[in-house]
């Protein structure tokens, strides 16, 4: 992963602060049902147009980044509410923002904390300014659909993200162009992995940490053997719809799926291990062989499988 000469000119103690967990706009107090045990959020700022800003981004581990404006963070920490849309979590890694403008130093933004009330939320973040850290709300959230909820996870997709007067204010300062409240800056997708309640916990839970006789068979075999991936069509028409099936994953696990090498789409492993992703084959779809890969976010796992584009009638 690239790491930018500029992220050296950050003095000790202030990268410290920055890359520390848990510093991140204060905590409420609010008691969640659910506790987060995994998952990661999607962000995709092509609709933030950094690029015409003359604006680049990149990403620190734990954080991934597939492509030069879609990125993936790891849930670190948090909680949530499947039946009200809540959550407040924590993602791990940062991101680092470089300007083609002469003399501007890299900014990084780090301590990450995404947290939804319902359909509206705010993204937070902690910076480095001339070797001083502060904390911001870097942007307002909207969301326009629920959650969907799982046995073992709970997903938010299509959560809009626009800058706050801060956080407008912070790249107008720091770059040297024009952002003012309500730009546009991408569009995340949150999949958090939620455990579940007492009754509801065993079957998901029981088999990680013991070898138990009745809940802990079914679940070796999905450590131990290889992911395998299956499409229900195997061979359509532009336009129609496929679905993708992966198993052998381990519940609670995020995989992403990719359609001849884009990958598009996230999805949760239940607690066996599979995951299902229904997707649109393009009308522009070219007639012959096309692929969809299977991987987990580490990317120390996959599966692909193909299915055949016929020829329009």
């Amino acid at each position: 992963m690239m790491k930018r000469p500029g992220a050296a000119a950050l003095t000790g103690g202030a990268l410290l602060v920055l890359l520390c967990p848990g510093g991140a706009a204060a905590q409420d107090g609010q008691e969640f049902p659910r506790e987060v045990s995994g998952g990661y959020a999607s962000w995709n700022t092509t609709s933030a147009e950094l690029d015409d800003q003359g604006i680049s981004l990149d990403v620190t581990e734990p954080a991934v980044q597939r492509s030069a404006d879609h990125s993936w963070f790891p849930a670190a920490d948090g909680g949530a509410d499947p039946e009200s849309g809540d959550v407040d979590v924590e993602l791990g890694g940062s991101t680092l923002l470089t300007s083609s403008s002469a003399g501007s130093r890299p900014l990084p933004l780090g301590g990450l904390r995404l947290r939804l009330d319902g359909d509206a939320g705010t993204l937070y973040a902690r910076t480095v300014v001339d070797g001083r850290a502060r904390e911001l709300a870097l942007a307002d959230v909207k969301s326009g659909a629920g959650p969907a909820v799982r046995t073992s996870g709970v997903t938010w997709t299509g959560l809009r993200a626009s800058l706050t007067q801060d956080g407008a204010a912070l790249l107008s300062e720091w770059s040297g162009a024009e952002f003012t409240a309500g730009d546009a800056y991408g569009v995340l997708d949150l999949t958090v992995g939620t455990g579940d309640e007492t009754t509801e916990t065993t079957p998901e839970e029981t088999p990680q940490p013991t070898p138990g006789p009745t809940t802990g068979k079914p679940a070796a075999p999905q450590r131990t053997t290889a992911p395998s991936a299956t499409v229900t069509h195997a061979t359509l028409k532009p336009g129609a719809e496929q679905q993708v099936t992966g198993a052998g994953f381990e519940p609670g696990e995020i995989v992403l799926v990719a359609i001849d090498q884009d990958t598009r789409y996230q999805a949760v492993a239940d607690e066996t291990g599979q995951v299902s992703r229904t997707f649109p084959v393009y009308g522009t779809a070219a007639e012959g062989a096309h692929t969809v890969e299977l991987t987990t976010v580490t990317g120390d796992r996959r599966a692909v499988t193909d299915f055949g584009v016929r020829a329009p009638a």
